[in-house]
């Protein structure tokens, strides 16, 4: 079974076994990297991050007891750097995402308002208020959207990696998806922005 796998792999990092390392690390480079870039809005931040979470990993891996899954306990490292990052952080990445808001109230011109080109425009814009959204949301609920959505973990996984109850990490799907159905009411509706022309 790969979870087995996962652990069996970090219980011989344990005993000093550097390949094994090196496959986990080839594992979930690239997961715990998006799982990151969509915490915090920031490729190069990410890349930092997750060079730390693997660093963490590493460096723990003498204390390493396989009492629930790895991908819980790696996903818990990602989720507490990527808070700690946010927290740090704030004002500045506020400002950040005030710059980068592309609803400035002008519409969007178009030379010839093809189908195809408008059809991209509204698309690119859906994915952008969906993120934004997302974005916006308070960081434990992010980070129970991110990791139930994205990452595919049950409510369960999500409960050990936050430290908490199952019914909580319900309430926060909860509050967390009843809030971006009202914030992108209007694209559920096909009432979207709509490209002038």
């Amino acid at each position: 079974m790969a979870v087995e796998a996962d652990s069996q792999l970090m219980l011989r990092v344990k005993e000093g076994d550097e390949p094994s390392f090196a496959l986990l690390l080839h594992r979930f480079r690239v997961p715990v990297y998006q799982f990151l870039n969509r915490m915090v809005e920031s490729p190069a931040v990410a890349e930092e991050l997750a060079q730390e979470v693997f660093l963490r990993v590493y460096r723990a891996r003498a204390t390493y007891e396989p009492s629930a899954k790895f991908t819980t306990w790696l996903y818990r490292i990602s989720t507490h750097l990527a808070l700690n990052y946010l927290r740090d952080s704030r004002k500045e990445r506020d400002h950040l995402r005030l710059d980068e808001t592309p609803e400035d109230g002008r519409p969007v011109q178009v030379a010839s308002a093809g189908i195809t080109i408008e059809e991209r425009l509204v698309a690119n814009d859906r994915v952008a208020r969906i993120r934004r959204a997302v974005g916006e949301l308070p960081e434990k609920q992010r980070v129970a959207v991110l990791l139930h959505k994205y990452q595919e973990m049950d409510y369960r996984q999500i409960a050990e990696l936050l430290d908490t109850s199952e019914s909580a990490v319900k309430s926060l799907l909860f509050r967390a998806y009843e809030s971006l159905r009202v914030k992108l009411a209007d694209l559920a509706t096909g009432h979207a922005t709509k490209v002038a022309g």
